[in-house]
């Protein structure tokens, strides 16, 4: 059998140049409409079409219809596939539509969790002022979750190896430090000042990366951070419940968090763990470096006496607030780390912006915390300022 396939017209014919007895000369003629590529395949021998063809009728030379008994002449059409190609088109509209169902769910929960933890968090610590043990506890819920999980098999435990662990001891490490240092901020000052200041960790992020990296960005990240230094010095002039601890606080957790990032991007290139599990690692890893430091700080003495005054004035339900802000801590995070795997650093930050947002507003409502007009306004450039760094940001 010899196959020709000319190159300048859609066509390929076949001829049998050896027919048996009382059988005539036969060809293969195959065409199609519209011309489309042919794509072949590592298989010398093989050709794929792009389209299935339909035979559309069967003749001799002569042009007659007719029986052959070990040949045929086959003309061949291309099938119609313009409904097919609009189902794909609908399904690709679908799977987008899906995809921003997916991060909107994302952020919706992450940001219901955090105003949450944070809630409950500050009720903790009004009435049991230990921000040491406070922290430790949330990063206990959340390996003892994460443990429980990957034991009943619900989550597939990571493979993990000593340099996955050498890597993620300086993360662990800043984390730890800018999860106390938050925690501390907050049992000195009102939820919504301390978020006000933590909302400056993009010109930290910047300082660092300039003079300690050596990185350079556009002119636009830069005035960006005009805003927000400014917006948080006018909210801090004018807090009216101002408390150096609790300033220092969030300045220390600001500049601990942005060393947790950097450290987190260079040193987990190449890792293959999922979002989940990596705040797993983190959080139990980080609960081992926090423990000794809580007990040295503070004391088991301490906390009983404390736990003492906190169940008298509060009763029982001081015992599901700990539970509470423990849980919800590991939670808001755990979501957080799952939707940079769905979601790009641009479209996080945006995110992280708008959940400063709804936490401090929250806040204020929630424990009637008074704030002065220009307390307002400093805290809303500040929030712009983040905005607009977010989207200078390349």
């Amino acid at each position: 059998m010899n196959c020709s396939i000319k190159h300048s017209s859609p066509s390929i014919s076949c001829s049998n140049p050896t027919p048996k007895k009382f059988s005539s000369p036969i060809s293969f003629k195959i065409q199609y409409l519209p011309p489309t590529p042919i794509n072949f395949n590592s298989k010398p021998s093989s050709i794929t079409f792009n389209k299935p063809l339909y035979v559309s009728h069967i003749q001799g030379f002569g042009g007659s219809i007719r029986k052959i008994n070990h040949g045929a002449v086959c003309n061949a059409y291309e099938a119609d596939h313009s409904q097919p190609l609009e189902i794909k088109v609908d399904e690709m509209a679908q799977s987008e539509a899906g995809q921003k169902m997916k991060i909107g769910l994302y952020f919706a929960t992450w940001w219901s969790l955090n105003v949450v933890f944070n809630i409950y968090n500050k009720k903790v610590l009004n009435a049991f002022p230990f921000p040491w043990l406070t922290s430790t506890l949330s990063l206990a819920a959340g390996s003892l979750i994460m443990l429980v999980s990957w034991a009943t098999k619900m989550v597939e435990a990571p493979k993990t190896d000593v340099e996955f662990w050498k890597t993620l001891f300086p993360v662990a490490l800043a984390h730890t430090i800018g999860h106390v240092a938050a925690t501390i901020s907050m049992s000195k000052v009102a939820v919504s000042f301390t978020h006000i200041i933590k909302s400056a960790e993009p010109a930290f992020s910047v300082l660092v990366s300039r003079f300690f990296l050596g990185e350079t960005f556009p002119i636009g990240v830069y005035l960006s951070l005009l805003p927000i230094i400014g917006g948080c010095g006018l909210s801090a002039l004018t807090e009216l419940n101002f408390n150096m601890t609790g300033f220092m606080g969030a300045m220390v957790s600001n500049l601990a968090f942005v060393f947790r990032n950097i450290f987190s991007k260079k040193g987990m290139k190449g890792k293959s763990v999922s979002g989940m599990n990596y705040y797993a690692c983190l959080s139990m890893l980080s609960l081992l470096i926090l423990t000794p430091f809580t007990i040295a700080m503070e004391g088991p003495q301490m906390w009983e006496a404390g736990l003492q005054t906190a169940l008298t004035q509060i009763g029982p339900n001081f015992i599901w607030w700990v539970v509470a802000q423990s849980v919800f801590y590991h939670l808001y995070n755990q979501v957080s780390y799952m939707s940079l795997d769905q979601i790009s650093p641009l479209t996080f930050s945006i995110g992280n912006t708008m959940k400063r947002i709804s936490v401090i507003v929250s806040s204020i409502i929630i424990f009637r915390t008074p704030v002065q007009p220009v307390n307002a306004l400093g805290a809303a450039i500040a929030i712009l300022g983040t905005f607009i760094y977010s989207q200078a940001k390349p």
